[in-house]
């Protein structure tokens, strides 16, 4: 069978070739052996002493003045409520503000501002602290129920439970969607977080986002936006009770948006039998990557679901790349999901794919 291709075309593929090129310099792709992301990330991800130089000035002049305040439920700290901390952040912050959490559960509902840059939400790894709130869609309309809502950008969050205590939608209330988390700002990096609810719990919406070594738990769209992220050694967890569960609902629209999700060195467990989609198509070009990701006996064996939009098939980008367990079967995907290529992957499972090298830091260890 031959191949042509247009003058046009080839100057498509001479950029989408260079672009690759350019990443690649700076960012290796992820190791194929899980063993080594640590390795491979602390080599990319240098700390702020050693990569200042390469760093957006913003960022490096906000970590050189950077301060740290703490939430202590018991009132021993210099605030007794998150939302205390999260309001002593003037607008138009400059410096690097940690909030360092203690244990405990703290019932709020919480929102960073798009005018307070520069924010880190800390618990200790050995004692994570539970932000928990009830809102649902009913109350407060779907994106807006969130426990956390983040719209500034150069957030971090490490060792938190983030978590949203609202009934199980049962299917006949109506509003009972409910969100953990949204992000909305850009250059985010999330490490060992764990996120809970049931449908739409994390809704990762817009901008750059990082999330390494963390736990997502839901139902339907349990991850659902149209960022541009990269998920590393991160669980995915489906309640499921026998009915349609889907991981993944990414709102790509344009062909000119550089947003997806990708996942690399993930894992996928859960409950409620073969019933579970790893996305479906909720917009016409929707665009997800599974890489070196083991999947459980839960994934539908099409995979993927263009929940009626036949249209959506040709447009939709639905990757999968050397996925293991026994939900990686592929023999039953949907025509329109594509196995993908060693170079077609490259771009999705390198932290290039996120600008890295201009914002991302190692998970913070404040000294309090």
């Amino acid at each position: 069978m031959k191949y042509c291709i247009d003058a046009l075309g080839l100057t498509r593929l001479v950029i989408f070739l260079a672009a690759f090129a350019a990443i690649f310099a700076v960012s290796p792709p992820v190791p194929a052996e899980k063993s080594q992301l640590e390795g491979w990330f602390s080599e990319n991800v240098k700390p702020f002493a050693d990569c200042k130089a390469e760093l957006d000035p913003a960022l490096v002049a906000a970590e050189e003045n950077a301060t740290v305040v703490k939430v202590r439920a018991d009132g021993s700290g210099d605030f007794k409520t998150v939302t205390e901390a999260i309001n002593s952040v003037p607008a138009g912050n400059t410096r690097r503000v940690v909030i360092w959490i203690g244990e405990g559960v703290y019932k709020e509902k919480l929102k960073i501002d798009r005018n307070k840059p520069f924010v880190t939400l800390y618990g200790s790894p050995n004692n994570m602290p539970n932000l928990t709130f009830d809102g649902d869609a009913a109350k407060y309309g779907t994106v807006y129920s969130a426990t956390l809502i983040v719209e500034s950008d150069y957030f971090v969050a490490a060792n938190l439970v983030i978590e949203n205590s609202s009934p199980r939608p049962d299917g006949i209330r109506k509003g009972a969607q409910a969100l953990a988390a949204r992000l909305m700002g850009t250059k985010a990096a999330i490490y060992n977080c764990k996120f809970i609810g049931f449908q739409d719990t994390l809704c990762d919406d817009e901008g750059l986002h990082l999330y390494k070594d963390c736990f997502i738990q839901g139902t339907v769209d349990f991850i659902f936006g149209k960022g541009t992220s990269l998920y590393l050694n991160s669980r995915l967890d489906v309640v499921g009770d026998g009915g349609l569960a889907v991981i993944t609902a990414h709102s790509r629209e344009e062909e000119s948006d550089s947003s997806g999700y990708s996942f690399a060195h993930c894992s996928i467990t859960g409950t409620g039998g073969k019933n579970t989609y790893l996305g479906r198509a909720w917009m016409p070009r929707s665009r997800v990557v599974f890489a070196y990701t083991t999947m459980a006996d839960i994934i539908h064996a099409e995979g993927w679901n263009d929940m009626n939009h036949s249209g959506y098939d040709a447009t939709v980008l639905f990757g999968e790349y050397k996925c293991s367990g026994p939900g990686a079967e592929l023999s039953g995907r949907v025509k329109y999901s594509k196995q993908l290529s060693d170079v077609e992957v490259k771009p999705f499972i390198s932290l290039g794919y996120l600008q890295s090298e201009k914002w991302l830091l190692p998970p913070p260890n404040p000294q309090v």
